[in-house]
């Protein structure tokens, strides 16, 4: 697993990247609308498909979250690694998405726009948003809270 300063220094090291993504997210709609809708109706699935992609299918190179967060390496990957990948992206949706984005990036030198960022940075807030709702509405049971946390897992 990579340390904290190590994925610090990957991050910076990625401003210095030449290449550029072929496709932007803002662009994403109209460059491949099919995969656009399968992605907005299902984006676990869609999830799942592109880090199995950029894995080459070779599910022993799974790493939890590609190994860019503190869980990497400590769920279990290696005895049940499909299983733990569909727990990835349905439980740590954002964090799966910008983890294979970010595996992309250094895998292929590809900088990022700043829009682009914001875009990944937005996801995983309300991500994380929608987890602590859920959390308090468990403990409380309040359905309100739970509906809002609904809310912002479809935003």
């Amino acid at each position: 697993m990579a340390s904290a300063q190590e994925n610090l220094d990957k991050a910076e090291t990625r401003k210095f990247f030449q290449n550029l993504w072929r496709t932007d997210l803002m662009g994403t709609l109209k460059a491949d609308p099919a995969y656009w809708c399968f992605a907005l109706w299902c984006g676990p699935c869609s999830s799942y498909v592109l880090r199995k992609r950029a894995l080459y299918g070779d599910m022993t190179r799974y790493k939890c979250c590609a190994g860019y967060m503190p869980c990497s390496g400590k769920c279990g990957e290696s005895r049940c690694p499909t299983f733990c990948l569909v727990t990835e992206v349905c439980c740590c949706f954002g964090n799966s998405v910008s983890s294979t984005r970010f595996l992309l990036q250094d895998q292929f030198n590809i900088k990022t726009t700043k829009c682009d960022n914001c875009i990944i940075g937005f996801m995983i807030v309300l991500s994380q948003l929608a987890c602590l709702c859920r959390i308090v509405a468990c403990l409380t049971g309040d359905e309100d809270i739970a509906e809002a946390a609904h809310i912002l897992t479809c935003i």
